[in-house]
């Protein structure tokens, strides 16, 4: 039987293919799929080392090698080089708490592991629209199997996991999602994947998922802010299964609206306004007036991004009246944040993005908190936005250069995208001292740096 390295080899040269015309092809498979693929040069280096017989196609390039050649993994040797990180690659909704148990550690490990194929995926549509109606058709709790080895979880551990998530919050909300992100992963792989897999009460097992749904939501928020989409958009499904089976349904709908902001964020905008509804229609039996106002908020995000003014309006509108009614009875300790300086945030992205500067003006002037660095950083780039649409271009350098200074400590990439939008933007206008003043005072700046223009996707965060 010949070699994989063998059959590889003659499998493109009888095609008559040069390798620059598989990475074509491999580049075209990858789309398919909804991944993209490192530079030319790094994937002919692997084509190389496989032809070569020095590797062999990991469960990421080997379908997309068989989508390629049309031939199935036998018919290439590939039927046994399936690696460990396989599972990770698929989009979907666990179908049992047993199976978001051993999902979501996998996710861990081969996040740990910089596994690339994992790192560089892009988000599913479908995943989305499978995930938020598979909870609302079936939101009932289950029950992990029993299990009679592993360690055994108290109340005590619960409140370690939940300690630590909030500290590590702390630091994303300072700092960004990179700044921390690969401690929070090497934290849940370390510590809190054993207390899933050990012996609870079902009490106490209901506590557990619901912290770490918590705690896996802002893995997922950590690696969104890093722009590393299908890892966050895999990691906001594994939380909901969680909070699923933790019967902590205002949880869950917060989780959709994480998943709703991604995709505007993405451009995926109807999307987003359907996971922003279905968070409202999932939890409307135990909704409390903040999660209803940002949940609203959320979908207007979504139809202001689409063009939608009428629509955009309105859900500001139930947003504000959903907020008058708010009291700290009643309402989770994670949504505390959400309040009237965040609501005027929100509304000022809305007004931006439909185009009305003097509205986004005054919004995004109340929207600054001055206790939140990342969310400040974003209300001040929106006001940026707002003067230099509405012509203000001197006034939007200054305020530009306001954000650098209070971004200066953030390793977030959504703050770059603000930036490139930014600078995209100015770039549009006639050449002028104002843009080349801060220019000249920005350019040290390391967020600035990293905007060069380079087609960054557009920013809606």
């Amino acid at each position: 039987m010949k070699p994989t390295s063998v059959r590889l080899r003659e499998a493109r040269i009888g095609r008559g293919w040069s390798q620059p015309r598989l990475i074509r092809e491999l580049r075209q498979a990858a789309a398919r799929r909804g991944h993209q693929l490192p530079s030319d040069s790094s994937v002919k280096r692997r084509i190389a080392s496989w032809e070569n017989g020095h590797s062999v196609p990991d469960d990421f390039y080997g379908p997309l090698i068989c989508d390629a050649y049309s031939v199935d993994a036998g018919g290439l040797g590939l039927e046994h080089s399936q690696s460990k990180n396989a599972a990770v690659l698929d989009v979907a909704y666990p179908v049992s708490p047993d199976d978001a148990i051993q999902t979501v550690g996998q996710l861990w490990r081969a996040d740990l592991s910089q596994y690339d194929p994992l790192l560089t995926s892009e988000p599913s549509e479908p995943a989305w629209s499978e995930a938020s109606l598979r909870w609302l058709v079936g939101p009932e709790p289950g029950t992990p199997r029993p299990r009679n080895n592993g360690v055994r979880v108290g109340a005590g551990d619960v409140a370690a996991v939940k300690t630590t998530a909030d500290f590590f919050a702390r630091l994303d909300d300072q700092f960004g999602g990179d700044h921390a992100r690969h401690s929070v992963i090497q934290y849940l792989n370390n510590d809190v994947a054993p207390l899933l897999r050990g012996q609870y009460t079902e009490q106490v097992g209901r506590a557990l998922f619901s912290t770490v749904a918590e705690a896996t939501l802002l893995a997922g928020w950590m690696s969104y802010d890093a722009c590393r989409h299908g890892l966050a958009q895999r990691y906001f499904l594994q939380a909901l299964r969680l909070a699923q089976d933790a019967n902590d349904r205002r949880l869950a709908g917060s989780i959709l609206s994480a998943m709703s902001h991604q995709a505007t964020f993405l451009g995926r905008c109807t999307q987003a306004a359907t996971l922003a509804r279905a968070a409202l229609m999932g939890i409307s039996l135990v909704a409390t007036p903040t999660l209803r106002g940002q949940f609203h908020a959320m979908e207007a995000r979504a139809l202001a991004r689409a063009g939608d003014v009428v629509g955009c309006e309105a859900a500001l509108n139930a947003a504000a009246k959903a907020m008058g009614c708010r009291n700290s009875v009643d309402e989770p300790e994670w949504i505390s944040y959400f309040d009237d300086i965040e609501l005027a945030a929100e509304a000022a992205h809305c007004f931006r993005d439909v185009n009305s500067a003097r509205q986004a003006v005054a919004h995004a002037e109340n929207a600054m908190s001055g206790n939140h660095v990342r969310s400040d950083f974003f209300a001040t780039m929106v006001l940026a936005d707002a003067h230099l649409c509405a012509g203000e271009v001197e006034e939007a350098c200054r305020v530009a250069l306001d954000a650098l200074d209070l971004g200066e400590q953030l390793k977030s990439a959504r703050c770059v995208t603000y930036l490139a939008e930014f600078r995209r933007n100015l770039g549009t206008r006639s050449p002028n001292t104002a843009a080349r003043d801060l220019a000249e005072e920005a350019r040290d700046h390391r967020l600035w740096m990293a905007a060069e223009p380079c087609g960054q996707r557009s920013a809606s965060g």
